[in-house]
């Protein structure tokens, strides 16, 4: 029999993070659960409905809509009424998506927040490394050897997590939500291809003995989920994102999930290219070199340029990269030399930069 994991008791008792951003940001949090506005075709115009059925027209509200940028192709759009709400629109797009438009000021908060925790993230690498090495070594198929054979997947190949709504809804997935079709295992080489956010097609994989056996037994199991384990019990269980975001809690006694390894590879890869690329003579050069490095980057986690500058890769390179002082950072390691700037920047209190 095969039971879903999880923690849904523990995830209650912990406060949401999009709450906390929203209450940082000194916005109000929002969810499309509650009365809104609506948006309805009028010919080549939309009108938009209040809660109480009426047409909006206060010059204002319908300045702010037409801010958010809603595209036209979206059905079933739901638009806050509150202007100071973290969450301002959602939507389906032409493919039956669910899509969201947020608050700027949410957005940027987010970012920040994400950026900020990256200098500890990185200090507690080598120790989750070590966790995932013993875990790897288990015997049989517990959850903790699954959970760590994803970890080492989170780092290497840049893979989103996956979320299993997307999953249902969207055809989209992430590593906790793939599925037997989506791997071929050859000797120790272990290989991907599946359908990701925004349609993507994901091709990654890995060269790695002990992971290659531990995917290898997950695909044996029956059942078309791949990363299941086997219980105390002797049950098979399907694992989840909160699983690993759970592990990664236990090892480090911080609130670390999957998705900072993404934020810290984005930070990491485009540092490590940036000290290579050759001097610039002028703030042009300088921006291009960037330009091109982000692209890069951007291309290896499956996103578009601007999002990668904004979310991916923290503004402390790239300052570090314009000001000179980038590739005179001295240290055993890209990683160390990239934790050493982090720290510094952080006790100068450094803002964000702008996107390229």
């Amino acid at each position: 029999m095969e039971r879903s994991g999880g923690h849904a008791s523990e995830r209650s008792l912990t406060s949401d993070p999009a709450a906390e951003a929203a209450k940082e940001a000194g916005l109000t949090y929002t969810t499309d659960g509650e009365p809104g506005i609506r948006r309805v075709r009028k010919g080549k115009r939309f009108d938009y409905i209040g809660p109480e059925a009426k047409v909006i027209r206060d010059a204002a509200t319908l300045d702010r809509i037409r801010s958010l940028a809603i595209p036209p192709a979206w059905e079933h759009v739901w638009i806050s009424t509150r202007p100071r709400g973290h969450l301002q629109a959602t939507g389906r797009d032409s493919r039956g998506r669910k899509q969201h438009r947020y608050h700027p000021r949410w957005r940027e908060v987010r970012d920040a927040n994400k950026f900020d925790r990256m200098a500890g993230f990185a200090k507690a690498l080598p120790r989750i490394r070590r966790r995932v090495a013993r875990d790897l070594r288990r015997d049989g198929l517990p959850k903790e050897k699954v959970v760590a054979t994803i970890v080492r997947l989170l780092e290497t190949t840049y893979a989103r997590i996956g979320n299993e709504e997307y999953a249902q809804q969207n055809h989209s997935f992430g590593l906790t939500t793939l599925r037997n079709r989506h791997v071929q295992v050859n000797g120790s080489s272990v290989r991907f291809l599946f359908k990701g956010k925004s349609g993507r097609e994901v091709h990654v994989g890995i060269t790695d003995r002990r992971v290659a056996r531990v995917v290898k037994r997950c695909e044996e199991l029956p059942g078309q989920n791949l990363f299941q384990y086997i219980d105390s019990a002797g049950e098979r269980r399907t694992l989840t994102s909160d699983d690993v975001n759970q592990y990664l809690r236990d090892i480090t006694g911080e609130d670390f999930t999957a998705k900072d390894f993404r934020t810290w590879a984005g930070t990491l890869l485009a540092a490590c290219a940036l000290r290579q690329v050759t001097a610039f003579d002028s703030e042009a050069d300088a921006k291009r070199n960037v330009i091109a490095v982000i692209d890069t980057v951007a291309q290896k986690l499956g996103h578009t340029r601007a999002v990668c500058r904004r979310s991916y890769v923290h503004p402390a390179v790239v300052d570090a990269y314009t000001e000179g002082v980038l590739g005179t950072l001295d240290a055993k390691s890209d990683e160390a030399a990239v934790l050493a700037l982090l720290r510094r920047r952080s006790r100068k209190g450094v803002p964000q930069t702008r996107a390229a």
